[in-house]
């Protein structure tokens, strides 16, 4: 009897410390990820319908240097659009409307026929993303549903019904207008008192920008390494696609009374939680309100949030019942790898990269063009030490090795393998995310090696001022110690560094762009051209 309780014991020890040593590892991550001196996150982990782990790093307001807390408020974006289609649902099965209602129904004088709920609710409606011109002057005002619908019925369709799938923040304005319609209440008094109030959801809520909401915190943006407080957006204009304050906790109590079958019925929740098909049969990855996918081969079942000052994300596994939510204060923040990366460690399938050094020769042999039938091309180059990957024109990122023929990024979770034929040459990569994978053949086009040279601080000086396009964009050449960067006008252009590799020619460290500053006889710099998805010619105006 002693020696079996002394084994129970052992045993019992020994899933606390493997607990310790996750909390241990999750900490050590989230410190990393959110430093003590900038914005911060909340973070919580349930599993088995028990809280596992709740903790706050970083700062909830930079300017009064307040640390921030689990229980702080946050907007949370797009995963509004779960209360809005658990809303619909909720209706649905009242009887009050029909998934396949088309929208005329609701909106008489909406001008395209045949677009149903069930359109709306799965980003198959193939009505306009767009709105017109949105300026930062815009984006102050107020907007009544109905203005907001405006705004953009008239824009034509990008395609028919079912038959594309494009993620579109109008069709679940439409949705919250349908809400309104049916229910009688507004939009935020119908997810208040048949959600919030029911389920003890204390500190959810919609967000006003005029009202003090105790608990709410400031949102940021950063340009490069510098932090400002996010642009104004008035909360009416996100409305029932995403206008909606929580915090990780009240996410979770959400969470757990769906799978309880408290909220909407379970058979309702199951085709929420179902990939929608198009017409073609093709399955689009989202439901009702929600992404599927998984985690290194679990499913899961989650959405992402990004607006004005804030990011956040939240994940459900339903084999392992675990459930992350990760909130954040600074829009340019990647929560969704976070929590990710987290739910792997919690159901014991942490993702495994640890960087591994390759020669350089053999990163080369990777460098080409590769092409898929579906997705287009990709660019693999060798620039200045590092293997890139990149869609021409778009950003580059870093390929890091960690195995044999196997890369990843550092702020993804998207995994690149080489293919090899049998005589050792590359003959495609395989880009792999979320469980779905694409391939991309080999083409036998070589993409271009640069390679940086060392100019003097004077040579790097005449090239500084500002240059003028055609359509009068203003590139601005900036000189910080020894290095160039390009920025274009407003806060949300980011600085990008240009790195020579000739007297006159220069390429963008981390943007797929050249820069060839242009001389007159005399030496002096006349203009730039710009290659990148094409050429452009800027003369220097200061």
């Amino acid at each position: 009897m002693k020696k079996l309780f002394i084994i129970t014991l052992f045993s019992i020890l020994t899933q606390i410390c493997l607990g310790q040593s996750q909390e241990r590892e999750l900490d050590a991550m989230l410190t990393r990820a959110f430093p003590a001196t900038g914005p911060g996150a909340a973070v919580l982990v349930a599993k088995a319908d028990k809280i596992v782990y709740r903790k706050a790093f970083g700062k909830a307001d930079l300017e009064l240097n307040v640390a921030l807390k689990r229980e702080h408020i946050f907007r949370i974006g797009s995963i509004t659009k779960q209360f809005t289609a658990c809303a619909i649902l909720k209706l649905a099965e009242e009887g009050k409307l029909s998934l396949q209602d088309t929208i005329t129904k609701f909106v008489s004088d909406y001008p395209i026929t045949g677009i149903t709920i069930e359109h709306l609710l799965t980003h198959t409606s193939g009505i306009s993303t767009g709105a017109g011109a949105w300026t930062p002057e815009t984006r102050k005002l107020d907007f009544t549903p109905q203005a907001l619908i405006d705004s953009f019925k008239h824009q034509p369709s990008d395609f028919l019904p079912g038959a594309g799938f494009r993620y579109n923040n109008n069709g679940y304005v439409l949705l919250g207008y349908i809400i309104e319609r049916v229910s009688g209440m507004s939009y935020e008094k119908y997810i208040s008192e048949n959600f919030f109030k029911p389920l003890g959801m204390k500190n959810s809520g919609y967000d006003n920008n005029s009202s003090i909401s105790p608990g709410r915190i400031s949102g940021y943006e950063k340009d490069n390494e510098t932090y400002r407080n996010a642009g104004f957006l008035s909360m009416t204009q996100p409305y029932s696609a995403g206008s909606i304050l929580s915090t990780v906790e009240d996410l979770y109590t959400w969470n757990k009374a769906l799978t309880d079958g408290k909220v909407i019925s379970k058979e309702s929740l199951k085709k929420a939680h179902t990939s929608y098909l198009l017409n073609n049969g093709k399955p689009t990855g989202y439901g009702y309100g929600w992404w599927l996918g998984n985690i290194q081969g679990s499913p899961d079942i989650k959405h992402d949030g990004l607006i004005n000052g804030f990011s956040t994300f939240a994940v459900y596994l339903p084999q392992e019942k675990v459930f992350v939510a990760v909130f954040t204060n600074c829009e340019n923040n990647n929560p969704e790898v976070i929590a990710s990366k987290i739910a792997a460690i919690t159901i014991g399938k942490p993702y495994h990269t640890n960087e591994t050094g390759l020669p350089i020769e053999q990163l080369k042999s990777y460098a080409a063009i590769y092409e898929s039938t579906t997705e287009g091309q990709r660019t693999v180059s060798y620039e200045d030490g590092r293997l890139l990957y990149f869609v021409k024109g778009g950003a580059k990122e870093q390929l890091i090795p960690f195995g044999a023929d196997k890369f990843y990024f550092e702020n993804s979770l998207t995994i690149i393998e080489f293919l090899k034929k049998k005589d050792g040459g590359i003959s495609a990569l395989v880009s792999e995310t979320d469980g779905k994978t694409v391939t991309f053949i080999r083409t036998g086009i070589k993409s271009t090696n640069l390679y940086a040279i060392h100019i003097s601080p004077e040579v790097l000086e005449r090239y500084v001022g500002k240059y003028q396009f055609p359509n009068n964009f203003i590139l601005a050449i900036t000189k910080d110690g020894n290095r160039l960067y390009g920025k274009g006008p407003g806060p949300r252009q980011i600085r990008q560094e240009i790195v020579p590799y000739d007297t006159c020619s220069f390429f963008a460290r981390n943007l797929d762009a050249q820069l060839l500053f242009n001389l007159d006889k005399n030496g002096i710099v006349t203009g730039l051209t710009k290659i990148q998805n094409g050429v452009a010619i800027a003369k220097k105006v200061e």
